[in-house]
Parts: C-alpha cells; sequence; structure tokens
C-alpha cells in the first residue's frame, strides 16, 4: 500500500473557511472602498475570529460565528482606521457569500461519483454555513453541514469532531478530515480521524500532539489519495 494513500475511508469530511471557502472573498470584493488595505484587512479579520474563538472557548463565554466574526472584524477595522458609513454591513453581507476555491465542485463531485458521504464540520453558525455553501452551488453534493453550535464550543475541542462521527454514523477511523488550518488539522487527527492537511498557504508544520497522515497543496489530490 502506498503510504501516501489512505485505505478503507467511507466518509470525507470537510472544514468550510479556508479550505473549501476563500475567506479573503469578502474583503477582495470591497476592494473599491479599501483600496490597498483590504488584504491587510482581510489578514487581521481572520486573525482575530480565530483568537476569539479559542478566547471564547477557554473562557467559557460562547458566541454562535456570526457575532464572532462582526466583533472580528471591528477590531480590524479599528485597527486600521477604517471607518466609513456601511462599510462593515457591506462586509459582513459579503461574508455570507465567499466563493469556493476553483477546485471544489469538481472535486466533490469525483468523490460523490465514488459512493463517498460528504459533509461540512464547521465553526460557522447554521445560517452561515446554509448562505455560503447555496451561493456556491454545492447544497447537492453535501450530506451533512455540521456547526459547532449543535456542542457549544468551538475547534479545536474533540466534542465538535465527535459531532462528525455521531452525525454520519461512521466509525472515526474511516472518515478523512481535510483543514486548511494546521492546528485543525493536528487537531483533528489526535481526535482519531485520518488527516489530509490542505496546506493552501504553505505553512510550517504544527508542534503539537498528532501529524496529520499526509499533506496536499490543494483539494484536487484528494481522490488520488483515497486507495
Amino acid at each position: 500500500m502506498d503510504p501516501q494513500r489512505i485505505p478503507a475511508i467511507s466518509a470525507c469530511v470537510f472544514d468550510a473557511y479556508g479550505t473549501l471557502f476563500d475567506f479573503n472573498t469578502a474583503a477582495a470584493l470591497a476592494r473599491d472602498e479599501l483600496g490597498d488595505d483590504w488584504q491587510r484587512l482581510s489578514e487581521l479579520w481572520r486573525q482575530k475570529q480565530l483568537q476569539y474563538t479559542w478566547l471564547r472557548g477557554l473562557g467559557g463565554h460562547h458566541a454562535d460565528f456570526w457575532q464572532v466574526t462582526g466583533d472580528a472584524l471591528d477590531f480590524a477595522l479599528a485597527t486600521l482606521k477604517l471607518d466609513r458609513p456601511g462599510l462593515r454591513d457591506r462586509l459582513m453581507n459579503l461574508y455570507l457569500a465567499l466563493g469556493a476555491y476553483p477546485e471544489v465542485a469538481e472535486t466533490l463531485r469525483a468523490l460523490k461519483g465514488r459512493g463517498m458521504k460528504l459533509a461540512i464540520l464547521s465553526n460557522g453558525s447554521p445560517a452561515m454555513l446554509e448562505a455560503v455553501v447555496r451561493n456556491a452551488g454545492l447544497t447537492e453534493l453535501l450530506d451533512g453541514v455540521f456547526s459547532v453550535e449543535e456542542v457549544g464550543v468551538y475547534k479545536p475541542h474533540p466534542s465538535v469532531y465527535a459531532l462528525a462521527e455521531k452525525r454520519l454514523g461512521i466509525e472515526r477511523s474511516r472518515i478523512c478530515f481535510l483543514s486548511s488550518n494546521g492546528w485543525d488539522a493536528y487537531a483533528a487527527k489526535a481526535f482519531g480521524f485520518r488527516v489530509l492537511w490542505c496546506n493552501r498557504f504553505g505553512q510550517a508544520p504544527e508542534r503539537i500532539p498528532a501529524t496529520p497522515d499526509a499533506e496536499i497543496a490543494t483539494l484536487s489530490e484528494l481522490p488520488g489519495r483515497l486507495a
């Protein structure tokens, strides 16, 4: 057996933001207002968004991802001193219409054709996920869209990964999890999933327990990695 190929997989479970959907889309589409600040805003927005999920989880102060996303945007706008009427609302609405990465639909169709169960497991709230999945035209390709709101805590808490196992009714060792976030991929492996880290951004390996089974650059490599 090729060590880079993962056998006996019945389902593929995907992180949403950064893995299926490009979180830079919102700021990029507002470039007419943001100008050269759009990339800095997008990076700071994403950084603070994740930081707030971890801080809320550790502190026991859960709020859904829509609020967290808005709070992170407020921080980013204030940091960059971008105080323009209507800009915040525009960016939040654009976040509901993020674009999928170019290879996503084709990859999901290929896996679906092989009889694979496909699902999303995300920090996103149900309404956010429903909107972005519909906008990308992926609804019919997915067997489930699972939100952390069902367990009331964000990744990387083990109860989030357990949610996918429970909802799909498939043993964790037969689930291949995919995330572009290194910390998410490593945590999912520690939980017991088989994991392909979709390292879109060329990140260095994490220094936390459990190394993913393999690394890919885009999801187009996924079908060839499943035995």
